[in-house]
């Protein structure tokens, strides 16, 4: 059974940095790429970063720069390093594996003042 599970979330001021983690059991995470979504209350979900299997990253332009995606293969882990958040960054962020349905519950990221 596959399961992904996201941390590191909470509340940040603008400006601040959060890391979210994706730990995934039940799949080798290194084999496939893995990409981050978030979505904000009434907005659609959207994907904001994500590293392909054979390391290769990519970031929508809403957050190049600031969000980096890395990846521990031993510890079956996807990372999301953001920095300098803003308020529009306020969402609940997923990661899920690229290529299947496999969502993580989400972890919630807030940047308020």
């Amino acid at each position: 059974q596959v399961k992904l599970v996201e941390s590191g979330g909470g509340l940040v001021q603008p400006g601040g940095s959060l890391r979210l983690s994706c730990t995934a059991s039940g799949i080798d995470i290194s084999r496939y790429g893995t990409d981050w979504y978030r979505q904000a209350p009434g907005n659609e979900r959207e994907l904001v970063a994500g590293i392909l299997s054979v390391g290769n990253t990519f970031s929508a332009d809403s957050v190049v720069g600031r969000f980096t995606v890395s990846r521990d293969n031993a510890e079956n882990t996807v990372f999301l390093q953001m920095d300098n958040l803003k308020p529009e960054d306020s969402a609940v962020y997923f990661c899920k594996i690229r290529g299947a349905d496999y969502w993580g519950q989400g972890t919630e990221v807030t940047v308020s003042s």
